[in-house]
């Protein structure tokens, strides 16, 4: 659970609304782009510095600026005093760890979110921290990384497919919530496929590696719950809003989303008994592997309790033992132990406990 959370030592004693990155250190340079649209224009521009981002526009259309990276505060500041956000949201942005919230102001909305994946070469899940603000025919969303996440909103802009370009910005946040709610469908299949595989591997020939993925996986989930859990209460907040940003018409889909969160958290409680189940199944597969083992060399030891009896008894070197003068006594001992291994074993058999 530790390799998930980043130390935040560093935060200790700072003072609130202090603007911190906690997160991956990086050195590159934070990358932007502006995307200006409405229902008869498209325009994506990859501007250089912030500053950029802030054009005077000749007509009432939408914009949304992507930054991708957090570690250059000084942009942060720049965007912060720019909308006038308060500090604390601007702190929020650069905590990568903060929970999933929503908080409305007056001029804008702030909307924290965690964008979930799978890392199949890391075999493990990964998130990433998505910060959306919310104004007045504008939109700003913060990534820690920089990815191709958006990139389906992107051409349904570019090529006006569906409402996107008719509606106002609160349908942009909208369709960026629904995109990142749609990402945890795709994480959770791929924790489905781990999760079969491991039923398999556990009912075949579990391995101590076995309870190793087991706990892995449970730790995994955990850490899901953590990030998803609070977006059922932003979206409640959602759905509840008064604010003048966000249209009645937008309102209308937030119920859509309601339902996928609510069956995305019932297959999280699935997984979670799934795992707690898979774990008491290798638990108790090892405890009747080795009953079985145990059971085997009982009956083995019973069997030649008797022998080495025997064997013991015509061993002593006493030099009045009668039987030691029969000329068959040699092969009568053998014919003894044979009889009696041969009694044991059909009385075993019969009992059905070998």
């Amino acid at each position: 659970m530790l390799s998930y959370i980043h130390k935040k030592n560093r935060k200790y004693g700072a003072i609130p609304g202090s603007l911190i990155h906690l997160g991956r250190q990086k050195t590159d340079k934070i990358k932007f782009s502006k995307i200006i649209y409405d229902e008869e224009h498209f325009d994506r521009d990859f501007p250089l510095s912030i500053e950029n981002c802030f054009p005077p526009s000749e007509k009432p259309s939408n914009t949304w600026i992507n930054i991708d990276g957090l570690h250059e505060i000084k942009v942060i500041d720049y965007i912060g005093n720019k909308l006038k956000i308060h500090p604390l949201l601007m702190e929020d942005i650069l905590n990568t760890t903060h929970r999933p919230k929503w908080e409305e102001y007056a001029d804008y909305i702030f909307i924290v979110l965690k964008l979930v994946e799978f890392k199949s070469e890391l075999n493990e899940v990964r998130t990433d921290q998505v910060s959306i603000i919310l104004g007045e025919r504008m939109v700003f969303t913060f990534q820690e990384m920089e990815r191709n996440t958006f990139e389906p909103i992107i051409l349904r802009l570019q090529n006006s497919v569906g409402r996107i370009r008719k509606m106002g910005a609160d349908y942009l946040v909208y369709s960026l919530m629904d995109l990142i709610i749609d990402s945890y469908f795709n994480t959770l299949e791929k924790i489905a496929e781990k999760i079969e595989s491991l039923e398999e591997e556990i009912m075949s020939r579990p391995k101590e590696q076995t309870l190793k993925k087991i706990h892995k996986l449970k730790r995994e989930m955990i850490y899901l719950r953590k990030s998803i859990w609070p977006v059922r209460e932003i979206i409640s907040k959602f759905q509840r809003s008064d604010s003048k940003l966000i249209k009645p018409a937008t309102l209308v889909f937030s119920g859509d989303l309601y339902d996928h969160i609510i069956q995305i958290i019932e297959t999280l409680d699935i997984f979670r008994d799934l795992l707690i189940g898979m774990h008491d199944t290798y638990l108790s597969t090892n405890s009747n592997r080795l009953n079985e083992i145990m059971k085997i060399l009982t009956i083995i030891s019973t069997i030649f309790i008797p022998l080495t009896f025997i064997v013991g008894v015509y061993g002593m070197n006493f030099h009045y033992m009668p039987e030691l003068g029969w000329h068959y006594g040699y092969f009568i001992t053998w014919g003894i132990m044979l009889i009696l291994f041969i009694m044991m074993f059909l009385f075993f058999k019969r009992k059905k406990w070998w």
